[in-house]
């Protein structure tokens, strides 16, 4: 089946056939690593996530890059906040991201760059851009990228240049011949630690923000690849400033296709950390298992938006464990999936339009549903390996539902013991006791012929 892809370059579904047959090369922006990722990244990791993993089922080869922006104005305040190095304190950001991800079944990209070791790469491209004309040094030694030089900026965001804002991360200021122009080459500041100065024909300094994802891209995939992805928000500027530097230096197309996720709204606003109404992943994970916040994600479409609350968790937690019931009551058998069969060639429509996470998330329902009715090992297998493509579903069933219980399983297992005793000898009343004590403490019992069981509620 055809796969068709949502592009934000043409407004438009479009269905997909990468430049180099049965190789797609994807490139999405990560993370600027001065704090803890927040829901808002785990979205936009999970999303991009799902996409290579549904491309590489549907047998492609996959080349996944995701960069690490370790060199930033915020960066540097707050290593000298700290009082440690930009070294060590992104280092450290970068290992807490790799524990996160990992938490949330993150698979780690093919390739993730940090914008400190591809300082080259982004020199030679500013001087193509100079040499060409895009580029001219500022009289306090910035060098600036000329937007109004370039026919096509816009063409991303579907704005003119007078219905746009200058976007650069830092205040306009007199060195720029337009309020669009942003930097592509940051002049040293005295007050700046020396490991963020570099060498360079403009002076020493370091690069803007943009410049990063344009030279590391074209390193590691090409002058034009596949898909360059991000979260909404980096549509404009960002992605259309790489679009200006890569097709001003090169002559060609950036990426073929541009997705971008929707956003995590708290109280209808985007979390993010300038708003100060982010939730950092690992809190939440205080709170709620791995799965559910990656579950909680992905039955949502990766193009709409997401109301973040402990209600919506707490559904997305229910559901989760409607899959896993009905894996434990018929253990999987393992199996290969079989595209041809009607529910997978279901899953694999919804999949294949725009990575439609919803309908294929309905598709997995439908299969618990006729788990629990034909009580089929291979109906069974066929729901965890689907789920699998989602990056679901992998755990033990008994380990996901009883997960979290307040109690250890020596105790609940005590507490069972000492309730069959009670039934034993009549007493009814203290088994009643006991079932509704376990209840309180998030201990659901269930009995059948074969004995008791229990699960988290």
């Amino acid at each position: 089946m055809t796969l068709r892809i949502h592009n934000t370059l043409t407004r438009a579904l479009e269905t997909f056939s990468p430049l180099e047959p049965g190789h797609v090369r994807m490139y999405v922006c990560g993370m600027t690593v001065y704090d803890l990722c927040h829901l808002g990244h785990a979205r936009s990791m999970v999303a991009f996530d799902v996409v290579q993993r549904w491309l590489k089922a549907s047998g492609y080869r996959v080349t996944y890059v995701r960069n690490i922006t370790d060199i930033d104005d915020k960066i540097i305040k707050r290593s000298v906040e700290n009082g440690e190095t930009v070294r060590a304190l992104t280092d450290r950001m970068v290992d807490a991201l790799h524990q996160d991800a990992d938490a949330l079944g993150i698979e780690r990209p093919s390739f993730e760059p940090r914008a400190m070791d591809y300082v080259p790469h982004m020199l030679s491209m500013i001087g193509a851009l100079e040499t060409k004309g895009l580029a001219y040094r500022a009289s306090h030694g910035d060098v600036n990228y000329a937007v109004r030089k370039f026919p096509g900026y816009g063409k991303l965001s579907g704005k003119s240049l007078d219905e746009l804002q200058a976007g650069e991360r830092v205040a306009v200021d007199d060195g720029k011949h337009d309020p669009m122009d942003f930097v592509l080459w940051k002049s040293a500041k005295a007050t700046e630690p020396d490991e963020v100065k570099w060498a360079s024909p403009f002076g020493a300094g370091r690069p803007g923000w943009h410049i990063e994802c344009s030279a590391m891209s074209c390193e590691l995939l090409g002058e034009s690849f596949d898909i360059h992805g991000g979260g909404a928000d980096l549509q404009f500027p960002h992605h259309e400033n790489e679009i200006a530097q890569s097709e001003g230096a090169f002559g060609k197309p950036m990426a073929s296709v541009w997705m971008h996720n929707g956003f995590i709204n708290v109280d209808n606003e985007k979390m993010s950390k300038s708003l100060g109404n982010f939730f950092t992943i690992r809190d939440v994970l205080k709170e709620f298992d791995a799965e559910t916040i990656r579950f909680f994600v992905v039955r949502s479409h990766y193009r709409s938006p997401l109301n973040y609350s402990d209600v919506h968790l707490n559904d997305a937690r229910g559901a989760l464990k409607r899959l896993y019931t009905a894996l434990h009551a018929v253990p999987p058998a393992a199996v290969d999936i079989d595209w041809t069969h009607p529910m997978a060639a279901r899953f694999q429509a919804a999949m294949n339009e725009d990575f439609g996470t919803p309908e294929a998330v309905a598709v997995l329902f439908e299969l618990a549903g006729e788990v629990n009715r034909s009580q089929s090992a291979s109906t069974s297998g066929l729901l965890k390996a689907l789920g699998g493509v989602l990056g679901l579903l992998q755990e033990s069933p008994q380990t996901f539902l009883q997960a979290g219980a307040s109690l250890d399983e020596a105790a609940i297992q005590a507490h069972i013991a000492a309730r069959a005793a009670a039934k034993a000898a009549k007493n009814f009343a203290e088994a009643d006791r006991i079932r509704q004590e376990l209840a309180a403490l998030g201990v659901v019992l269930k009995d059948a012929p074969n004995g008791t069981t229990w699960e988290r509620a």
